[in-house]
């Protein structure tokens, strides 16, 4: 069984000869711990995770051009930059990823520069797809491993250009706005998918939203449904008619709220489910059934801890694993505070997972 039947037969409930193993890599940062605790210099981490090959084809379905990344100013320990999204932000020069910058301007003022931002949005920027297109098309063709096409991003985008305090007022205030943004930025995604699903053939789609925090969305799931899943609805229904049925959605927080919106218009694959943040795989399971297929779920914070711990979080995982529809990962990217260790043991344990 090579990597793309047993991504198949993992994301349908079938037999497979083994996990399908992907997750969240490590930070950068934590690649520079783990160089210090036994990852050679002249290797990768990568040769060490047993990752199913898996990739995205290079194809752009959101701001085109992006802003450029770039120093405004520098002020003692601090650099003020503004970022591919447009927004200005502060930060300690010195302090490594993921530590969080203070956000401090959004290019998106609302409906008062809407049709300016815009311009970013036009399907038929030829740099959304690259030069070689037809010939990459073509390497993809007798492929052993999953490709994915994506899917976009709806409020989360919107969120990143106008803030989190701006879209929520901006629900209430303005929802006609909102709903006009959303409608135009599906425009802009089914343009481009329409020319990206032309003559391929996609194992899966990916999204990616970022919507919620700790204990719950961050706006309600009657808003959501109003406003972004009629739009949703218009992508999801596009993917299908090409044939692609796993539809895999990337949000942080406490999504749980969320997830029958989700499904009701098709997106089926949620991860990473962050563990401190309250989701349960083997509880949401119980609860929306083969339905939902789940990525992650493994405790950032026991990886970090000792293997005790991490063997016995693995194991009582086994018999999702086992039930298919579960792809086991770290709930977000893997922290500093994992060891070379602890990351190689929690990987090896995976590995030697029996189905």
């Amino acid at each position: 069984m090579n990597s793309r039947e047993r991504f198949h037969a993992v994301t349908h409930y079938g037999e497979t000869d083994r996990l399908w193993h992907w997750e969240f890599g490590p930070y950068e940062e934590t690649v520079k711990r783990w160089r210090t605790e036994g990852l050679p210099a002249d290797s990768d981490w990568c040769y060490y995770s047993g990752y199913d090959r898996n990739e995205t084809v290079p194809v752009n379905v959101g701001l085109c051009p992006a802003f450029e990344r770039e120093t405004i100013e520098e002020v003692g320990d601090y650099e003020i930059y503004r970022d591919v999204d447009g927004v200005i932000k502060k930060r300690l020069k010195d302090v490594p990823q993921p530590a969080m910058p203070q956000y401090l301007q959004y290019p998106l003022k609302g409906r008062e520069n809407w049709a300016e931002f815009r311009k970013r949005l036009d399907p038929d920027s030829p740099a959304r797809f690259p030069l070689h297109w037809e010939s990459i098309k073509k390497q993809y063709e007798n492929r052993d491993f999953a490709l994915a096409i994506q899917g976009g991003s709806l409020y989360g985008w919107l969120r990143n250009w106008i803030g989190i305090e701006g879209i929520s007022l901006a629900v209430y205030d303005d929802p006609a706005f909102i709903e006009m943004a959303a409608t135009e930025m599906t425009d802009c995604i089914l343009g481009v998918l329409d020319k990206a699903l032309d003559g391929m053939d996609y194992d899966y789609a990916w999204f990616w939203e970022d919507m919620a925090y700790k204990t719950a969305s961050l706006i309600s799931p009657q808003h959501y449904r109003k406003i972004f899943l009629p739009q949703y609805r218009r992508i999801t229904d596009r993917l299908h008619a090409a044939g692609i049925d796993v539809l895999m959605l990337d949000s942080d927080g406490n999504v749980e709220e969320l997830i029958p919106c989700w499904l009701d218009v098709g997106i089926n694959f949620i991860t990473p489910m962050e563990v401190a943040a309250g989701m349960d795989v083997v509880a949401l399971r119980r609860k929306f059934g083969q339905d939902l297929m789940i990525g992650g779920g493994m405790d950032k914070r026991i990886i970090a801890s000792d293997k005790a711990a991490i063997k016995r979080m693995v194991e009582e995982k086994i018999p999702l694993m086992r039930e298919g529809g579960y792809v086991p990962g770290c709930d977000h990217g893997v922290p500093p505070d994992v060891s070379w260790e602890n990351y190689l043991y929690y990987r090896e344990l995976l590995l030697n997972v029996r189905l």
